[in-house]
């Protein structure tokens, strides 16, 4: 059995964008890597959760290494406090947050706080809720800033249940199924309540307890030292919590290594990622920072020592859909390409390695924000019969051999290619 290589590029998947004559990032990046890849490989496309549903990154992840939780879900909230290393406990109400900018009649003006929030700021603002924010119900809070305006509460009541079947206070996002997805079309960008989704004690002190939050939250942010002094330099006031995602109780999956047989190391970033891990029981190993690709390809050639597979997610493709920004994506993509890619196939043996590149969402910078598009997939190895592609990208992805799938059944088609 060969080495795998299995790598996550955060929301690569894209449209066609004005800025870049109408073709996508993956297609106008150049990506010499990339190519060589797929030249030796079969693709496809993929939905990574399910048609009509355009998912967040945790919810992807765990469908991409294999494991269906669209019926039953735990909620990123409860993901990202494992990788935060908060204590969580079934009963427990646990909500991924972004620390943002509300402006008059509760209009959020940024979701991302100016995406410049550093981390000694988010952590003095974090501390400042922990000291000052007390709930009613002798409700307990933990609240900690993860990455960027990134941040994650947990909420418990002595003897009491909290329900997650609760709406969320970030619009941007919605629960379906108990999975966060993406709003899609016009986007009220306005502060929304939380509300109970049925009529139990538990989802009911849930809301309750999370506006109190909300509303005491601010009332600290707003008086803070640090928002004052980002006003006065121009810079967006982290001024409120948006909350989303949340979840009630713990899921304990197979092991990959139980799933697969074989023996699993991942490189994070993310604490959604640290929680992904933890949850499925890799390995996990620093990333470096996110642009540190070269650390990135070193640190992969070596787990590949000790490890049958190893898991890689890079988080830079995403952001510049986000921020509607093409060209940037392009960018990020050749530097993934010529920094991440290229130094790796050019020092570990291809007729021992294989290599899976997909995504866990597509982000397009026309939207903006998340989508339900299918997402390219490529199975890379020596010896496989080639289906002809020379490119990875989302149009030659859609002629590829492998079709359309579904995310769950990428690894293990994936492992009998290359068997």
């Amino acid at each position: 059995m060969k080495k795998l290589v299995y790598i996550l590029l955060d929301g690569v998947g894209d449209r066609p964008d004005p800025t870049l004559n109408y073709v996508t990032p993956l297609q106008a990046a150049r990506t010499p890597a990339l190519d060589k890849l797929a030249r030796n490989g079969k693709s496809g496309l993929v939905y990574t959760v399910r048609k009509g549903i355009a998912p967040e990154s945790d919810i992807g992840v765990f469908c991409m290494l294999g494991y269906d939780f669209t019926k039953s879900y735990m909620g990123r909230g409860v993901v990202e406090s494992i990788g935060a290393g908060l204590k969580f406990e079934d009963g427990h109400l646990a909500l991924r947050g972004n620390f943002a900018t509300l402006g008059k009649k509760n209009k959020i003006i940024d979701r991302r706080a100016g995406r410049n929030l550093s981390a000694e700021e988010a952590k003095e603002l974090s501390q400042a809720i922990l000291d000052k924010v007390q709930l009613s119900n002798n409700a307990m809070i933990q609240f900690t800033s993860t990455v960027g305006h990134r941040c994650v509460l947990v909420i418990s009541v002595n003897g009491k249940k909290v329900s997650a079947n609760i709406t969320n206070t970030d619009p941007a996002y919605e629960r379906v199924h108990g999975i966060g997805a993406a709003v899609s079309g016009d986007v009220k960008f306005a502060l929304s309540k939380c509300a109970a989704l049925d009529r139990k004690p538990s989802s009911k002190l849930a809301a309750e307890l999370v506006n109190e939050f909300t509303g005491k939250s601010c009332k600290v942010l707003a008086e803070h030292p640090v928002n004052a002094r980002r006003e006065k330099e121009g810079r967006k006031p982290a001024n409120v919590v948006l909350l989303r995602d949340a979840g009630d109780s713990l899921l304990q999956p197979e092991s990959m290594e139980q799933k697969y047989g074989l023996k699993f190391a991942c490189l994070l970033d993310m604490p959604v990622e640290k929680g992904i891990a933890r949850l499925t029981k890799m390995d996990e190993f620093s990333g470096g920072s996110t642009t540190d690709y070269e650390y990135k390809a070193k640190t992969t050639r070596n787990l590949l020592k000790d490890y049958d597979a190893v898991y890689v997610h890079i988080k830079t493709t995403d952001e510049p859909g986000h921020d509607g920004d093409a060209k940037l994506k392009t960018k990020a993509i050749e530097e993934i390409d010529s920094k991440f890619l290229s130094p790796l196939i050019n020092s570990v043996d291809l007729d021992k390695v294989a290599f899976i590149i997909s995504a866990d969402h597509a982000t397009p910078c026309i939207m903006k924000g998340h989508s339900d598009d299918p997402v390219p997939v490529l199975v890379s190895s020596k010896g496989i019969k080639s289906d002809g592609a020379c490119r990875y990208t989302e149009k030659e992805a859609k002629n590829g051999s492998l079709g359309t799938m579904k995310g769950v059944d990428v690894l293990k088609t994936a492992l009998r290619i290359i068997s």
